[in-house]
């Protein structure tokens, strides 16, 4: 059994106490001429994932329904047939599922992840049609007509605000400190704020705006649970965040969603699902797509096809990568696109050059990225790929110095991925046997030590 999320999340929406609520589910199944003895032991056992018996499932959707003053399915409480696509659903609804249920179910996961739930963490990414199915919804009729929404909390543009304030603070807190510790402090606000908000009060064009602030925020959820190795977590977050944009109406944060799905899709080596995601993205986003997210998607792809040993492609792909990165203007993007900064197409080119065997021109762009200004946590990435080039030319010294000044700036971060990469270039340093292996294996060491 799993614990039923949904269930907990629409009590602690009602305010109601698992006393209170076996209270009022005996109540209500005295009007049906049932004798019910419930206690708060019995709510407890419900929320474990115990499915009560007979018509006691509908008798909690009549008083959670009634406490909310909005109508309930068995599915919307997490008591639908096992197996269902409600049941089985990793994006925070089933396919086609309406925008209010959606929300309950997003807002159930975010609380389930704030109570630190094992099975969450240890979930695997789903792959072929499960894995597919959200991307197509997002690029494929119906849209939502209206989601205006009526509910305890009135939303005006001041939450909205909050909304955006928050996504920018917790994304500096992960570029500064990495996903493992921002993680647990995005998805409190979440439970705490975000989730409130969406079961407020608004009109639909109050709405869309809401709902674009909030994809954003997901998605840095998102980005977190992907840097914490909790992938399964990470590509539900990043599902939601692309209904989300759906809702808002804005295809190009939809496309931006489709960037993080196909990184993810990278380091997970499903090589032709990050070429269909960065196809639909810039296909369905069209003029939408912004020069640094074009140039982004481009230069995944370009990764993808030198893995698949298409050659052809990967050079196709970085020259539309290089193109689109020339027509990018400071001050015209999203914020979402920030991270599409001087020198980060490069260092994605270079790394698609190394996977053609291209050493030259790999070190070329490697250079380029190194060279360019930015924050540590880029910089340790750039510097992990020219070490790694610099290695496989012969260029010892050269790739000892990188390594140390990578060693040095990660120091701090808390990401699983930046660890991954510290420990490639360790192995890479040592197995190569050059002068000063030892000593700057000895700092990368230093940086590992402190566990998460």
């Amino acid at each position: 059994m799993q614990p039923n999320a949904l269930l907990d999340a629409l009590l602690a929406e009602a305010g109601m106490s698992h006393a209170g609520f076996a209270a009022h589910v005996n109540q209500a199944g005295h009007g049906r001429g049932l004798a019910l003895r419930y206690e708060h032991t019995a709510v407890a056992r419900w929320l474990k994932g115990q499915r009560p018996r007979g018509q006691v499932p509908d008798l909690l959707c009549e008083v959670l329904g009634s406490r909310l003053r909005r109508p309930l399915s068995l599915d919307d409480i997490g008591l639908g047939l096992p197996g269902s696509p409600a049941a089985t659903a990793t994006d925070g609804g089933p396919p086609g599922s309406p925008l209010g249920g959606f929300v309950d179910r997003a807002t159930a996961l975010w609380r389930s992840d704030g109570q630190a739930r094992p099975h969450l963490l240890t979930a695997g990414a789903v792959c072929g049609t499960p894995a597919v199915i959200p991307v197509w919804e997002w690029e494929n009729p119906p849209e939502d007509a209206d989601v205006s929404r009526s509910g305890p909390t009135p939303v005006g543009p001041e939450h909205i605000e909050i909304l955006r304030a928050a996504r920018a603070h917790y994304e500096l807190m992960y570029r500064r400190a990495g996903g493992v510790a921002t993680r647990d402090r995005i998805v409190r606000f979440l439970g705490s704020e975000t989730a409130p908000l969406l079961r407020g009060s608004y009109p639909d064009a109050l709405g869309r705006g809401l709902y674009r602030a909030a994809g954003s925020l997901v998605a840095v959820a998102g980005i977190c649970a992907y840097d914490s190795d909790a992938h399964g977590l990470a590509q539900r977050y990043f599902h939601q965040a692309l209904r989300l944009a759906k809702a808002s109406g804005d295809r190009g944060l939809g496309a931006y969603v489709i960037a993080l799905l196909v990184n993810q899709s990278l380091h997970l080596r499903e090589f032709r699902q990050a070429v269909a995601f960065a196809e639909a993205a810039l296909r369905a986003a069209g003029r939408h797509t912004t020069p640094a997210l074009a140039a982004d998607l481009y230069a995944m792809q370009a990764k993808a096809y030198a893995q698949l040993g298409d050659t052809s492609s990967a050079l196709t792909c970085i020259r539309y990568a290089e193109a689109a990165a020339e027509r990018i203007r400071p001050g015209s993007e999203p914020d979402e696109t920030g991270y599409v900064q001087p020198g980060l197409v490069n260092v994605q080119v270079a790394e698609a050059l190394l996977g053609l065997g291209e050493l030259d021109a790999a070190h070329e762009q490697a250079t380029a990225a190194v060279g360019t200004p930015a924050h540590d946590r880029g910089r340790v990435h750039r510097l992990a790929m020219l070490c790694e080039i610099q290695l496989r030319q012969g260029e010892a010294d050269r790739a000892v110095a990188a390594a140390a000044e990578m060693a040095e700036r990660a120091k701090g971060m808390e990401s699983l991925r930046l660890r991954d990469r510290l420990r490639t270039v360790r192995e890479q340093l040592l197995t190569s046997g050059c002068s000063g292996a030892r000593e700057t294996a000895h700092l990368i060491d230093g940086a590992l030590r402190v566990p998460l």
